[in-house]
């Protein structure tokens, strides 16, 4: 069962990586090349500077955001597999 709910775990974290990464990707899409105008880009130009600027932020948020998910649940794991050791020296 153990094993069952840590997969389960990770399989989330990785669903979550790469939902994080198309959210990028579609507000990229959604702003239409408004966000880029603002820094004197225009047309298509814009919507492809745009649609890569979000992509790689939502590269970044996905790597930071999942990656401390997974240090937590090793930090969990590793806790778990000691507290054994701990109750048995008293």
């Amino acid at each position: 069962m153990k094993f069952f709910i840590i997969n389960s775990f990770r399989a989330m974290v990785y669903v979550a990586y790469l939902a994080i990464i198309v959210c990028g990707v579609l507000l990229g899409i959604y702003q239409d090349g408004v966000f880029a105008a603002e820094y004197g880009l225009s047309g298509d130009l814009a919507r492809v500077a745009e649609i890569a600027g979000f992509t790689i932020a939502g590269w970044i948020l996905a790597s930071v955001i999942c990656g401390l998910i997974v240090a937590v649940l090793d930090i969990r794991d590793d806790i778990n597999d000691r507290l054994p050791d701990a109750r048995r020296d008293n």
